[in-house]
This record gives structure tokens, sequence and C-alpha cells, in this order.
């Protein structure tokens, strides 16, 4: 077997070995990308870790509804904070549900349980700055019909939900054109900088006090209840016993203004949100748990090391497969345009659809998120393979032939050498970007550098941002730097001089 294809086949046969240990021994509970969420997310893993002997990691800030509730079908993740309207009219919304069916008994087929309502109704609604509510004379989501000049902007989930914006249009008959979707932490800067008219809000939202303002009524009644839950799986009690007992302390637990409370700490105070769900946990349901907020620092170093695993186990596999896809398509025209054509339409698909397809198949976290970046890096390495091979003169080739040499070793010993600078080139490329890719792991609980970037935008923290953008483009300069002293290391004597040619 191939050497190079030997390490990336052990590599990945240790990955998936040492997730499924893992996954064995711990409890995971996830969370999506607001601040609330997160909150929920650390209360729920404080209460698990204070009652079982399991240990219990949080998955913070991962992509999206469906994304958290394929993880926990899969068993990925083993709870998560939801919404009651969420569940009915998005995440159970093509199994056609009965209206009349509780959500424990919709769920309980798919292996999962509920409890709560935890105590508030964190609903949708629409807000414009208080001073363009009064110029607008708006009090009510029916009053924008009289605005057609309006700029909408909404969360991209609420773009695309079956309650969301088409739903909220059809229902008002409201008639704004200018409607797209935006990240919704970075629609208060936009509505501060007056670049949007209106945007989503969620009830509970520290902001709607903060920056003062006016939640439209829902006059129509359009939105549904969105009573915050827990998710689980059933077989949570089997893994550690007590944890449904424990979460189950939550029913009821959290009324709306300690909500709010708490969202106002961890979003418009910064407190560290493990900090927020321990005084809550402490002076409300009598657990004192130990938190550890690591420094800036070991955050950073922590999330570097997960980034550089990520691009160095993703592009070991694809030079394995690359290179020898790059020598078919070198050596047999017709079978070669379908490779380099199918490696380059993987090169179309947007990176974030990349990394949800792979959930489905690899789960959430580490996997999903090197196969992604795999694929990512099979183009530009197939390629310059190919050019590499295709670009050597025929004088050469005559000449290798001629000495008698195998096909085998005229390959290794002049063919693959002669490209090698070329080759060397493409899996520099694919190196640079999926230094730069990677950072959507995060998305997926890959964790990596952009995890301080996405909590950065979730609290509108600049500073947070450049902690993980800046190493990652200084890794980025790194590994351009190693390969243009590889590049000079492995080109052969005779070629150099002609590389500033």
């Amino acid at each position: 077997m191939n050497p190079l294809r030997c390490v990336s086949f052990t590599v990945a046969s240790v990955l998936v070995l040492a997730a499924t240990t893992a996954r064995a021994q711990e409890l995971v509970v996830g969370s999506k990308q607001f601040t609330e969420s997160v909150i929920l997310g650390d209360i729920a893993t404080q209460l698990l870790r204070d009652a079982t002997e399991v240990p219990v990691t949080h998955q913070r800030q991962l992509g999206g509804s469906q994304v958290l509730f394929q993880g926990l079908q899969r068993g990925d993740l083993d709870a998560y904070p939801e919404y009651t309207g969420t569940i009915r009219y998005e995440l159970l919304a093509g199994t056609d549900p009965d209206p009349a069916a509780s959500l424990e008994d919709l769920l309980r087929p798919l292996g999962l349980g509920i409890v709560g309502p935890i105590g508030f109704n964190n609903t949708y609604a629409l807000g414009l700055t208080r001073e363009a509510a009064e110029r607008l004379n708006a009090r009510t989501i029916s009053d924008l019909r009289d605005h057609p000049e309006l700029a909408l902007r909404f969360s991209n989930e609420f773009m695309d939900r079956a309650d969301g914006w088409n739903a909220l249009r059809d229902a008002y008959q409201l008639p704004q054109s200018d409607v797209r979707g935006i990240e919704h932490a970075l629609a208060d800067v936009a509505r501060a900088n007056g670049q949007i008219d209106a945007t989503d809000l969620y009830s509970t939202d520290a902001e709607i006090a903060e920056y003062d303002l006016a939640v439209l009524e829902d006059d129509l009644r359009h939105f549904p209840r969105y009573d915050a839950v827990l998710l689980y799986r059933l077989d949570l009690d089997d893994r550690a016993p007590g944890g449904i007992t424990a979460l189950e302390r939550l029913a009821g637990a959290i009324d709306e203004a300690s909500m709010i409370a708490m969202n106002r700490r961890g979003k418009v105070d910064r407190v560290p949100t493990q900090v927020v769900a321990r005084d809550w946990l402490s002076a409300n349901l009598d657990v004192n748990a130990e938190i550890r907020v690591d420094s800036a620092f070991s955050r950073v170093l922590r999330h570097l090391v997960e980034h550089t695993q990520m691009v160095a186990v993703s592009l070991i596999a694809a030079i394995a497969l690359a290179v020898p896809l790059g020598v078919v398509a070198a050596r047999r025209r017709v079978l070669g345009q379908g490779i380099l054509g199918v490696v380059g339409i993987l090169q179309t698909v947007p990176a974030i659809a990349m990394l949800v397809f792979m959930i489905p198949l690899l789960g959430l976290g580490f996997m999903p998120a090197v196969a992604a970046l795999f694929l990512y890096s099979l183009l530009p390495v197939v390629r310059n393979t190919h050019a590499g091979l295709v670009g050597i003169p025929q004088s050469v080739r005559d000449s290798a032939e001629a000495l008698g040499l195998p096909r085998g070793a005229r390959l290794r010993r002049i063919e693959l050498p002669l490209a090698g600078r070329s080759i060397l080139a493409g899996v520099k490329t694919a190196a640079v970007i999926n230094v730069g890719t990677a950072t959507l792991g995060a998305f997926i609980g890959a964790g990596g550098l952009g995890q301080p970037i996405v909590t950065g935008l979730r609290l509108q923290d600049t500073g947070l941002i450049l902690l993980g953008a800046l190493p990652a483009a200084g890794l980025a300069i790194v590994v351009q730097l190693l390969f243009d002293g590889l590049e000079r290391l492995v080109t052969p004597r005779g070629l150099r001089g002609q590389q500033h040619k």
C-alpha cells in the first residue's frame, strides 16, 4: 500500500476510535449561536456535572436548529435547549405531525425526550428603533403595510423557517421588497448605523432595553409560543444515572425577567456565560458548581492546536488521494477530464453547506470538518499534479523510455520529481485555503480558531474576533513560508536556477 495512504488510513482509524471512546465516556450538551442558548447550555452542563459521575462537555454556539437536532438524533449530543415553536413548526414540520399530539408523543419515536417548559416564552418579534417607530407611527406589524420602502433584515434562520419571513409576509400582506438575511448578532450594529429599518428579535433579548427598541405588536397573533425547553436523548439515564432527573429541576424554574437579566449579564456586561449560569444555579437551585474560565492565551493556544490538527489531517489524506488521481488524469485524457470536473465541482460547493452535508454521515465535531476540508483540498493538488506531469517535455519522456526504465520507475524517478514543484505548489494552495476554511468548523463543534470569531460576533466584541482572525492569518503565513522552504529543498538541484526566471 502507498505509504501516504497507510498514514492517512491509520490517522483516520485512530480518530474514529478516539471519538467513539470519548463519546461512550462523556455527556455532551449543545447550544446555538446566541447568548441565551449558551447560558441555558451552561446551566444544563453544570446541573449534569453536579448530579452525575460522568464527564460533561458543552459544545457551544453550533450553527442552527437543524444542526443541533440532527446531532441529538445521531447521538453526538445528549441534550440542548430548544423552543416549542421551533420544534413543532421547524424541526418536525416535514413529518406532518398531528397538531393535537403532544411534543412528548412526537419526540418519543425519535428516541428523544423533553423537559419543560422551563418557564418563559421567548417568541419572535419585530423591532425598530424608538425614533423610527415614532416617525412612522408604527405600533403593530400591520402598520408596516403602509411603508413598502422599509429595508428589512432578518436572521438567516428566520428567512428560511416555516414560521419565518415568508409566512409572516403572507399573513400580514407586507409589501416590502428590500428584505435580506443577516447574522443575528450583527443586526444591532447595522440598526445603530441606520443601515436597516427593522429586524427580528427574541422577546427576551437584552438589547431591547439596552438600545431602547420599539417592539411591534403581533396583532394577528402570527407567531406561536416559543416556550423554552430542554431536549434530551432517552438513553441519557442509561449512560449517566440521575441525569434526566437533574435536568427536570429546570421545569418552570426560569421566568422571563430572570432570563432577560441573565442575557444582559452575558451579552451587555460581558460576564462569562459559565459564571452567569453558576450564579443562577447557586441562587435558585442550591447547586454550587465548580467552573474554570480559561485565560485568553490558553483558549487561543487550544484553538490553534485544534485548527492545526484539522488542517494537517485533511491535507495528508488529500495528498494521499489527489496525487494518484492527478497521475491518472495526466495519463488518461478522457478519464482525466472527468476527474478534474468532479473535483472542480466539489470546490464550488459553499463551505458551510459542505459542513452541513457531512453531519448526517459523520455527525458533529472534528471528523466532518476534516472530511469537508479534505474534499476542498483535492482540486489544487489534483490540478497541479496533472499540470506538472503533462508539462514535462516529450523529449524528456522519450529519453527516459530509451533508458529502458519501467513505467512505474519512470514515474517515481523522473516524472514526479520534475513535476514536484507544481505538485508542491498545489499542496501549498490547499493548505492555505484550509487554514481559512477551517474557521467554519466552529459552527459544527469542531473548535479551532473559528470559535473566538463566532463568540466575538455574538458579543459584538472586535477583540475576540481578532483573537481568532489574527492567529489564523499568522498560521496561513507560517504555512506559506514552510512550503516555500520545502519547495527549495525538494526541487532537484538542476531545476533550482529556473525558479526565478
